[in-house]
């Protein structure tokens, strides 16, 4: 057991889950420990489909990433990415172009720890410890700024990452200074937990997510919605995470309310020309 965790972090506390490895082991990955496999059995427990959801917004994912390659974007800004799975954005991008430059973001330590264990070969990708709660820890990172060119397009993800910033630090309020730093052609990716068609399950999760590491509050399709500003929404717009731009429409679920997710991809508009 000591060799296994021989990787782990001091002083990270392997006895609370952690959302982090929560989400890992509701994806199916190997990278969370007993307490965190346990959190996620009694998630789906309480909120039937959660797992599916987790996976569901894991393939919005690769999507959006897959789209913003299709569009020419080529650096990616990805906060609270978690714990380094299948599919992670620089699998994704870099099979399709390696230079694609990929700086992570995570403020939990196994998440960092795993990521600088993955990335260590690859010169097109890093990872930062910070806090989306602290903008210019992350805007002027040297690694992020070694990476990134902030005068060409950018793309920001901030997937399944806000329902942990409680309404105390004002979460709306959070994103503005990430869509000022970009400049137009420059996307926004979001998805937030919402309990709109499942009030009492949410309400549930929620107060299961208060004994992890990591409190969530749900909120709002349309306070989500608001998040993305003045930006253009992509097609087909705000939606649940299934029914952004499914790869087919036969695997698209019936109920596409009943997963905890929504969000969707906006372009930062081009400014008007002056007369």
């Amino acid at each position: 057991m000591a060799d296994a965790l021989a990787w782990v972090p001091p002083n990270v506390d392997l006895t609370t889950p952690s959302a982090a490895r929560a989400y890992d082991a509701l994806l199916g990955g190997a990278h969370n420990f007993e307490v965190d496999r346990a959190f996620a059995r009694k998630a789906e427990k309480v909120f039937p489909g959660v797992a599916v959801s987790c996976q569901a917004n894991r393939a919005f994912l690769r999507r959006v990433v897959q789209f913003l390659m299709r569009n020419g974007v080529r650096q990616f800004l990805d906060i609270g990415s978690g714990i380094p799975t299948v599919g992670n954005v620089h699998e994704v991008a870099q099979a399709i172009d390696p230079a694609c430059r990929v700086a992570y973001v995570d403020n939990e330590a196994v998440a960092v720890a795993h990521s600088d264990l993955i990335l260590q070969d690859n010169d097109n990708a890093t990872i930062v410890q910070a806090d989306v709660r602290e903008p210019e820890s992350i805007l002027e990172a040297p690694e992020v700024r070694r990476l990134l060119d902030f005068d060409q397009p950018v793309a920001v993800l901030m997937l399944a990452l806000l329902h942990f910033v409680p309404d105390s630090d004002d979460p709306a309020a959070l994103v503005a200074p990430y869509r000022d730093a970009l400049i137009p052609g420059s996307y926004l990716a979001i998805t937030h937990a919402t309990g709109d068609s499942r009030p009492t399950e949410m309400r549930a999760l929620e107060k299961l997510y208060a004994t992890s590491s990591n409190p969530a509050v749900a909120r709002t399709t349309q306070w989500i919605t608001g998040l993305f500003g003045d930006w253009e929404l992509v097609e087909p717009g705000a939606a649940y995470v299934p029914e952004w731009q499914p790869d087919n429409h036969v695997d698209l679920p019936s109920h596409p309310e009943h997963y905890i997710f929504f969000g969707g991809l906006a372009r930062k508009p081009t400014l008007p020309a002056v007369s």
